[in-house]
């Protein structure tokens, strides 16, 4: 099997100069005046590189896995998940940015998290059978709501009522008891007026590692008025998950031994050696979004879009921590067998409540000479975060059943304006520009999480961060319709971006963190026939104070990064795609990159020779610094392959998706203990639609995911530590540095596994 997945990859290799197929740029116009936020997408003349996902595509592979999984065919996508099965906590990377740097929107309205940048899929699973399509932005893209792109921006438009009543249910079946239930109903236009949809959908799976279970629901609602020239909708959509924590991984050691090992919920007895596992090790988060969407013709040639909206989030995730320092909880040591206990096992729980509301508008106009639009958005974001002691091991002293330990809130204010306009000036040439405007404060008061061992006496980080930010991010460009086989486009934009919460938090003894800044150059060709279609898109992306992961975790799981001066990423995405026969196509891409910083130094934790950490006499925390140069980014390798064979012939249907991903390193230190492996990974889908009397349509199927067994990791991180000679608690001028140490662990993917699906459409 090895050996036929190796084929595979090598011919997507010597195919590497061709590229996916060029879709439809324009939004596909449904049989109603569909509430279509237009403004932040790229058409087909917009100077930018882009991929339209349509609903069909994504319902060939919706049967259970998150949305980045159904997305890895795009080009520049990578994809990780945490239960190595592509289920639960999930993430995305496009061009080797991480996703606090990916822009997402739904209706335009702004879905990543206000503070952490990010958008957690597992809170709002099986969405993706409520769109209508997907527009992948690389790059800057074009100006939209929310948090600033700089790898990538995704755009997602929910589906539009039907114009006839239905009914639709899905399911499958398959490895690591995973399933999925979803009913979709709709009652089509009623007195020519009013439409309603509806879902509910259940996920399941215990996940490939062990305890990496999930447990997701989630629902869709809208209502719509039409007549002639007003469009009103009301959506409503959420979710409930709740997931056993698979947030740490493995070294290499362990992957050998047993791949599937979760050390996740640990129990430790006071030698230190495992007894067993916390069964209510898991994170909880409920999430509802509110959205009421309004599009009014005005005019032949003007429209106006406004939308309000207001999205309720609150959870926790509780977890069993082994031998912690009690006076970091807040609780007192006490007494034992005549023994001062300063440290036991106990269980934690960490909260947050929040509430993120707003509004966005866009004026557009549209002739056949000029598109243009004004639009731009208001939000703001509160967030409380706090933390409660459930439990600890033989504790005498009096423990309130809900001891909070620390509290901190967090505000954000997020506003924007821009104009942009596609002017078409003659023979076939459109010129782009693109101007906005974007002010943010960023608020957080009360007690980090973290406790301050350098302060005398100790207590808890205080937060007292207040910054506000004012960005302005132009873009242009040229769109050449040479003639109707080739076209050629070129653009120039700049984006700025403030750090996330955790740039704050987890760097409290660091300088404070840096705004980023993007110059974003792209160069861009295609070509198309009826049959063939080819092309190629050139990038440099120039930053400035880029944070880039630096391959450490904080004490969650989640990715530390820094600020590094001088970067870049650059490279050249090619893509093709070829209608063999009726029945067949062909469609591949690939990227070729170079990411590098230019001149790095890394910080190293100092540690004596029994391994305890060393301060300086100041109490900061010693480091040591070693100066690497020029190196390559973190999680970004340097070549990316698809493939896509697709076959459709009277009812059957079947498919066959290749990724080829290279080394990545773990970290910023050119370290080649501290990679991931190349992989290549197929997945075969296998279909067939036919009629039964009273039943719409039936489709039955199975997907086989990792058909050729490939023993991969798709995630990591790394860490390294300074070893100096000697006992000494603070590190003296003549202290000898013996060596330096590097830690690599690593998140195991599944083997062959398949879901067996079916869909009934009435």
């Amino acid at each position: 099997m090895k050996r036929h997945a190796m084929m595979v990859c090598l011919l997507m290799a010597a195919l590497s100069v061709c590229a996916q197929t060029h879709q439809k740029d324009s939004l596909r116009v449904i049989n109603l005046n569909e509430v279509e936020v237009i403004s932040t997408r790229a058409t087909g003349t917009t100077p930018v590189a882009f991929t339209n996902v349509s609903k069909e595509q994504l319902k060939k592979q919706n049967f259970g896995q998150d949305i980045p999984y159904l997305l890895t065919f795009t080009p520049s996508v990578l994809t990780t998940s945490d239960a190595g099965a592509g289920i639960g906590y999930t993430s995305i990377r496009v061009r080797g940015t991480d996703a606090t740097r990916i822009n997402v929107t739904t209706n335009g309205i702004p879905m990543n998290d206000a503070e952490s940048h990010s958008i957690y899929w597992v809170n709002t699973p099986d969405f993706a059978s409520s769109l209508q399509d997907m527009q992948i932005q690389r790059g800057a893209g074009t100006s939209t709501n929310g948090a600033g792109a700089f790898g990538a921006s995704i755009n997602m438009q929910t589906q539009g009522i039907s114009s006839q009543p239905y009914a639709e249910f899905s399911g499958s079946y398959g490895s690591f008891n995973t399933h999925k239930e979803t009913v979709k109903v709709g009652t089509g236009i009623i007195n020519n007026h009013w439409g309603f949809d509806a879902r509910l959908s259940n996920v399941q799976s215990d996940g490939y590692r062990d305890r990496a279970s999930a447990d997701l629901k989630s629902y869709f609602v809208q209502g719509g008025y039409y007549n002639d020239n007003t469009t009103i909708k009301f959506i409503t959509f959420g979710g409930k998950e709740e997931t056993y924590h698979a947030w740490d991984g493995l070294d290499k050691e362990t992957l050998m031994e047993y791949r599937k090992y979760n050390p996740n919920g640990e129990i430790e007895d006071d030698k230190g050696d495992v007894i067993g596992f916390y069964d209510n090790q898991i994170d909880y988060y409920r999430q509802t979004h509110y959205q009421l969407l309004l599009n009014q013709i005005l005019s032949s040639a003007w429209n106006l879009n406004v939308a309000l909206h207001y999205t309720d989030g609150d959870g926790y995730y509780e977890e069993y921590k082994n031998a912690r320092t009690l006076k970091e909880y807040g609780l007192q040591p006490f007494e034992a067998n005549g023994e001062t206990i300063k440290k036991a096992n106990l269980v934690r729980r960490k909260l947050v409540n929040s509430g993120f509301g707003g509004g966005i508008f866009s004026v557009n106009y549209n002739n056949d000479c000029i598109n243009a639009s004004i639009g731009g958005g208001l939000n703001y974001y509160k967030n409380t975060h706090n933390g409660k002691v459930m439990w600890v091991k033989n504790y005498l002293g009096n423990l309130d059943p809900d001891h909070e330990y620390y509290r901190n809130i967090g505000r954000k204010t997020d506003g924007n304006i821009y104009a942009k306009a596609n002017w078409a000036v003659g023979s076939g040439v459109n010129l782009y520009a693109d101007l906005q405007y974007r002010y943010t404060r960023y608020k957080i008061n009360g007690n980090n999480d973290k406790w301050d061992w350098t302060a005398n006496p100790g207590h808890l980080q205080p937060l007292a961060i207040d910054e506000d930010f004012n960005f302005f991010n132009p873009k242009a460009g040229a769109f050449w319709n040479i003639n109707k086989y080739n076209k050629v486009y070129a653009s120039f934009s700049v984006a700025n971006k403030e750090p996330t919460r955790n740039n704050y938090t987890d760097n409290l003894f660091a300088a404070r963190p840096k705004a980023e800044r993007l110059f974003d150059y792209e160069l861009g060709y295609t070509f198309q026939k009826d049959w063939f279609s080819a092309g190629a898109n050139f990038y440099f992306m120039d930053y400035k104070n880029q944070l880039v992961l630096n391959g450490q975790l904080n004490e969650i799981g989640e990715p530390v990064a820094e600020n590094v001066k001088s970067s870049y990423r650059m490279g050249v995405e090619l893509m093709a795609g070829a209608q063999i026969a009726s029945w067949l196509r062909w469609d591949v891409n690939t990227t070729i990159s170079r990411n590098r910083i230019k001149d790095y130094t890394e910080y190293l934790s100092d540690y004596n020779e029994s391994w305890k950490e060393l301060y300086n006499e100041n109490g900061s925390i010693a480091q040591t610094t070693r100066y690497i140069g020029s190196t390559p980014i973190s999680f970004s390798p340097d070549f990316m392959a698809n493939s896509l064979i697709s076959f459709d012939y009277k009812g059957m249907n079947a498919s066959l998706q290749t990724q080829y991903v290279s080394k990545q390193y773990l970290n910023n230190a050119h370290q080649e203990d501290c990679t991931l492996d190349a992989y290549c990974v197929s997945n075969l889908n296998v279909g067939y639609t036919f009629k039964l009397r009273g039943i719409k349509s039936v489709n039955v199927g199975i997907t086989v995911y990792n058909l050729f067994n490939e023993t991969y990791e798709s995630n990591g991180y790394a860490s390294g530590s300074a070893i100096y000679e000697g006992k000494s608690q603070t590190k003296t001028a003549d202290s000898k540095l013996l060596y330096t140490s590097n830690y690599a662990a690593y998140y195991p993917n599944a083997g062959i596994n398949a879901l067996a699906h079916i869909t009934l459409s009435f």
